[in-house]
């Protein structure tokens, strides 16, 4: 009885281990989180992503805003741009515009792809009801992992974005056309024009996307109410 008793304890301090180790595996990418008020199988995970030069603290801040049944998970970009600064990939203006690193959009695409997975092994969500999203420099991202992995997400929100050439070269037609889009941008941006959200609501339509679409007297920023438009977005999912 006492070897019983024995074989029994080992066995759940293997389970325990098991699991400890499962659920502190290291992630790619450094976070924030905030837990649904219930967390199952069933519980949907918007993933936040930052714009240039800010951090994972940016959008949480709103995080007790969004939709109570939502694991919200905020996410730090890789490329460090100095104290508390970082990006997806780097941007500069030596040659009077702005020319990006197409490599590292890349690389960081490819980055928050492995990121998903990583979360799959850290919470309980359902793997289906997977939602990124991203202000500026996020917003691209998103963009570029939504419309080339449309298997791994099933919804973007694209806040004040745009669409990068490389991302739209590597769209299959057949199966983005179940993506989900909320679009939402302000007509008076300095940094990223107007011009770049109704382009991408345009193109959209091509591939059989038919997005929710918004524009507001704002400049580069998310105001009250764009905020209040994408919790009914993902309210409705």
């Amino acid at each position: 009885m006492k070897y019983m008793k024995t074989v029994f304890l080992s066995f759940l301090v293997i389970l325990v281990s098991m699991n400890f180790t499962i659920k502190d595996v290291p992630t790619s990418l450094h976070f924030v989180v905030k837990h649904p008020k219930i967390e199952n199988k069933k519980t949907p995970i918007v993933i936040l992503l930052h714009g240039l030069g800010s951090n994972e603290k940016d959008l949480f801040s709103f995080a007790d805003q969004l939709p109570g049944n939502y694991l919200v998970i905020s996410a730090r970009a890789p490329y460090v741009q100095g104290h508390d600064s970082y990006a997806w990939y780097n941007l500069h203006f030596s040659e009077g515009k702005p020319i990006y690193d197409a490599k590292q959009a890349e690389d960081s695409r490819k980055l928050i792809l492995k990121f998903i997975e990583e979360l799959k092994q850290k919470f309980t969500f359902d793997h289906e009801q997977v939602y990124l999203c991203g202000f500026s420099q996020g917003g691209i991202m998103a963009y570029s992992v939504g419309l080339i992995n449309p298997d791994k997400v099933k919804g973007i929100a694209i806040m004040s974005g745009r669409m990068l050439d490389e991302t739209k070269q590597l769209i299959n037609k057949e199966k983005v056309k179940s993506l989900k889009v909320f679009i939402s941008h302000g007509t008076e941006d300095p940094v990223l024009g107007i011009h770049y959200a109704r382009e991408a609501k345009q193109f959209l339509k091509t591939l059989g996307i038919t997005s929710k679409y918004t524009e507001h007297k704002e400049v580069h920023t998310i105001n009250q109410l764009m905020l209040k438009e994408l919790i009914e977005w993902l309210n409705k999912k």
